[in-house]
This record gives structure tokens, C-alpha cells and sequence, in this order.
């Protein structure tokens, strides 16, 4: 008698790579994002300029800053598993309207930091391939090869790409560290002065404007607990990757622009970054170490533009998921490859996007650095920066509506000094924002207004949803439910049934482009 078959095994539905990412790859994102050599080299000069000897402390003083909102932050990472992070927490503490508003901010937000980026490749691309080999490469052709590129690395597995990260990051900090070590053997200009941390130096007019282009170098740091779902033991990873790529940015990023004051001197740095803010990193590496280092910062700073793009690519493709799973953003965007483990769905859409704008401004004949990095960058940065304000101001207002264990200062002190020193960040951004876009009154108001304008756009689609779509609303940013999963992985995100809403619910430099 013949046998019959048994029934092929049940399809199983691709999902992204579990408990791959550790402390060190998801720290290799956060700071790729903020793009270490690029912001130091184009964008300290400036900050010299404006604030003299003092600058350093500015970038430490963002950087505190910073690290008192990832307190909240991380804390908040321990209770919600959500994919969606900043509208997840949001969510949580000031009800589905303004989660949503937030899920729309993000998304614009992100996409405004990575696409205006594309013309920052291209200009510094082009500007590499001129100071070391006479070309003339035009702009236009290598954006549009670097979006292929950066789809490429975010198509492929998540591992892959925290590898790529690695390596990128190591060669443009090593280059920072060999500049910093040529000048600290030599002693400097005049000798080393601690002058830069001085009272007298720090509290100038110009330190207001420091401190706008230091928070804006930070941009990035928060997408920690975007990866939470691929992180190996999310509960430790994901808050220790926080506080490592904040202090390490805060003190790298302070000690490199001291190193290079030392270099020029305190009485002739601010006019050496007035003569040629681009190339002073340049000038300052062929001094102390050789014009062969200075080739290779060039080099490197094309890679670091890669190394932020492809951060940035894969936060936005995660977003999209998340978002394509709550039902708010096409199905389609939701879907996993199969092997790689990567939504890579979301990722074509997110290049098509960015072809779509990169080619509109060549047709528009604009600027790729003046005009598609800064305009389009801008109101990513200041977008991000609101998130960040909301959700300071979300966690304490959750925390005092469940019951946890968690210390006062985490849940309730620690976020509302955030959200004070925030506000006053995000003050000084758009007050100053004329430093970042060198655009004109009119444009800088609308760059500006683009945010509060997405956001009412995110809570006119909160209320279409509730109307409309009452089910997508209802289970909006909800805590995934936990099924059978392999030990050392998250349970797989489920549908679980809607919760009640609360009652009541209360870097982009400016600066010249880095030549030589």
C-alpha cells in the first residue's frame, strides 16, 4: 500500500534577525549617524569662529545635555518592546493622537537627515576628487551611485551592515586621533592650555550658537532602541549603546575641536577658521602629521558621509516597518526578506523617495550643499529635536499612571530637567537657524514651519484613523503580545487588543564644505 505524503511543513513568515546586534554594533549606528569627521572638520571651524577657545564646551555641554534625556529615555526602553520607539513612547504617555502626530514627525524627520545628505556626498566627493587629482566630477552622478549603495547596505543583513559601520568608523575617527596625537607630541602652537574650560572662555555671546551646531552633531544618537527587536539582551544593549555613543561624542567631539585650538594657538585660531573654515582640519593635519594624513582625512570623509547615510537608511527602513505593521503605512512595507532579514520593501521605497528629491533639485538647477543638504536637512534636525522634547515629556507622565520600581530619578526628575533643557535647545536652534541654512528670512520661516506642520498633519491622520479606520487606531503603538520564540531572542511582535487611551494627554553644518 503506498504511503502518503506528509504535508509540507507550515510556511513560516520571515521576521528580522533576533538577537544579533550587541553593545558594540548598535553603538557602530548611532555614531555613523552623526558622522564624527564630517561634523569636526566642516563644521567646528564655525563653531570656533563664533565662540572663540570656548567651543569645546559647548559640544559637552550639548552632551550632558543629552545624556540626562537618556535617562528617561533607556528607562522607558525597558517597558515598552514596541518597534516604533519615539511615537511608541509618546504613545504611551500622551495618548494615540500625538503618537501618531510624533510617527509622522519621525518618519519626515529621519528621511529630512538622510536624503539632504546626498548632496553633501556629492559635493564632498567631487571636492576629494579635486584636491588630490585635478578632476572635476560633477555632483549629480555620484548621489545617485551613493543611493544605490546605501540600498544595497541596508538591503543586505543587519549584521552586515553594523560590520560595514565598524570599520568606516574606525577609519574616520583614526584619522581624528592621529591629528589629535600629532599635536598633543609637538605641544601645540603655543603649548597646551586648559583655556578653553575657563569661565571667561565659555560664557561669551557666542556660546549660544555653539551650543546650536553641537546639539545638531548629535543628531542620530536616539536611534538606540530602534534596533531594540535585533538586539541581543535589548534590556542592557540598547541603554548601554545610548550612554556610550553620548559620552563618546560629547568628549570626542570636545577634545578634538581643543586639540585643534592647541594647534593654531588661542590668539590666532579664530582668525586661521576665519581665513578658511574648510580647511582647517586640513591645514592642521599637514602641520603636525604630513600632507599625506591630509589626503587621507579627504578620503575619509567621503566615507564618513557613506557611514551616516547608511545609519540613517537603516533607521528609516525600520520606522517604515514598524509603521507598516500598525497598519498606518501599506502592507507591502512590512515585508522581510527572507534571507537577509531585512525590510527591504521599506528600503526601495525610502531610495525611490530619495532619488525622487535628489533629482528635483538637480532639475531645479539648486545647490546640492546650499540648497539640498541645508534645506532639506534642516527641518529633519529640529524635527528629531521635537521628538526628543515629547518624549521627555511623555515618560513621566506614564510612569506616574502604572506601577513600576523604577527611582524618581529616572521616571520623573531626570526626564523634566531634559524637557526644560530641550526646549531651551530647540530655542536656540531655531533662533539661530539662519547659521545653519544661510538662506533668507522666507525660507528659514518655512523650514521652520515645516515641523509644526507635519505634526498637526500626524494629528488631522489620527483623527481620520479614528474615524475611519477605528481598528488600526484602536491597536495603534499597542505592546506586542509574546508567543513561543527561541531562547535569547524577543517574543515576535503579535496583534494584542487595543488598551484605552489615557484620560487626558496633557550633522546639519553650514559651514563652508571641508577643501583643502
Amino acid at each position: 500500500m503506498p504511503r502518503t505524503p506528509e504535508p509540507p511543513p507550515p510556511a513560516t513568515t520571515p521576521a528580522p534577525r533576533r538577537a544579533t546586534l550587541g553593545t558594540a554594533d548598535i553603538s557602530f549606528f548611532v555614531v555613523s549617524a552623526a558622522a564624527p569627521l564630517t561634523v569636526m572638520a566642516g563644521v567646528a571651524p564655525v563653531a570656533i569662529l563664533l565662540g572663540g577657545i570656548g567651543a569645546p564646551a559647548g559640544y559637552l555641554l550639548a552632551g550632558l545635555t543629552l545624556a540626562v534625556f537618556a535617562v528617561g529615555f533607556t528607562t522607558m526602553s525597558r517597558h515598552v518592546r514596541s518597534g516604533g520607539a519615539f511615537y511608541a513612547y509618546i504613545t504611551r504617555g500622551l495618548g494615540k493622537h500625538v503618537g501618531i502626530g510624533a510617527a509622522l514627525l519621525a518618519l519626515v524627520g529621519y528621511n529630512g537627515m538622510e536624503i539632504g545628505v546626498y548632496g553633501l556626498l556629492g559635493t564632498t566627493t567631487a571636492d576629494t576628487a579635486h584636491a588630490l587629482w585635478g578632476l572635476d566630477v560633477p555632483w549629480l552622478p555620484v548621489s545617485l551611485v551613493g543611493l544605490v549603495l546605501i540600498w544595497y547596505g541596508g538591503f543586505r543583513s543587519i549584521d552586515f551592515g553594523a560590520k560595514l559601520l565598524g570599520v568606516l568608523l574606525v577609519a574616520e575617527t583614526g584619522i581624528l586621533v592621529l591629528l589629535a596625537a600629532g599635536v598633543l607630541l609637538k605641544g601645540g602652537a603655543d603649548g597646551l592650555s586648559a583655556g578653553s574650560f575657563a569661565p571667561g572662555a565659555v560664557l561669551v555671546p557666542g556660546t549660544a550658537a555653539v551650543l546650536a551646531f553641537a546639539f545638531a552633531a548629535f543628531t542620530g544618537f536616539e536611534s538606540t532602541v530602534i534596533y531594540r527587536r535585533e538586539a541581543r539582551d535589548p534590556d542592557r544593549t540598547v541603554p548601554r549603546a545610548t550612554y556610550i555613543a553620548v559620552a563618546f561624542l560629547g568628549l570626542f567631539y570636545a577634545f578634538i575641536v581643543w586639540t585643534v585650538i592647541q594647534a593654531f594657538g588661542a590668539d590666532a585660531v579664530v582668525k586661521a577658521a576665519a581665513d578658511d573654515p574648510g580647511g582647517l582640519f586640513f591645514d592642521a593635519i599637514s602641520t603636525y602629521v604630513g600632507p599625506w594624513a591630509a589626503d587621507l582625512m579627504h578620503v575619509f570623509i567621503v566615507t564618513s558621509v557613506i557611514a551616516s547615510l547608511l545609519a540613517f537608511h537603516n533607521a528609516i527602513n525600520r520606522y517604515g516597518l514598524a509603521l507598516a505593521e500598525e497598519g498606518v503605512l501599506p502592507a507591502a512595507l512590512g515585508r522581510i526578506h527572507p534571507r537577509h532579514g531585512s525590510p527591504y520593501v521599506a528600503g526601495v521605497a525610502q531610495t525611490a523617495l530619495g532619488a525622487t528629491i535628489v533629482l528635483g533639485f538637480a532639475l531645479a538647477d539648486a545647490d546640492p550643499y546650499q540648497q539640498l543638504l541645508l534645506w532639506v536637512n534642516t527641518p529633519g534636525m529640529i524635527g528629531l529635536m521635537a521628538l526628543m522634547l515629547l518624549a521627555a515629556i511623555a515618560i513621566p507622565v506614564y510612569f506616574h499612571r502604572v506601577a513600576h520600581d523604577e527611582g524618581p530619578w529616572r521616571t520623573l526628575i531626570a526626564p523634566v530637567v531634559a524637557a526644560v533643557l530641550l526646549t531651551a535647545a530647540i530655542y536656540l536652534v531655531a533662533s539661530k537657524v539662519d547659521l545653519f541654512t544661510m538662506a533668507s528670512p522666507t525660507v528659514n520661516t518655512i523650514l521652520v514651519a515645516v515641523v509644526p506642520a507635519v505634526f498637526l498633519g500626524g494629528l488631522g491622520l489620527a483623527r481620520r484613523l479614528k474615524t475611519r479606520r477605528p481598528e488600526i487606531y484602536a491597536r495603534f503603538a499597542e505592546e506586542p503580545a509574546t508567543r513561543a520564540h527561541p531562547e535569547g531572542e524577543e517574543p515576535c511582535p503579535l496583534p494584542t487588543p487595543s488598551s484605552p487611551e489615557p484620560a487626558s494627554a496633557p550633522s546639519t553644518p553650514t559651514a563652508p564644505r571641508p577643501t583643502r
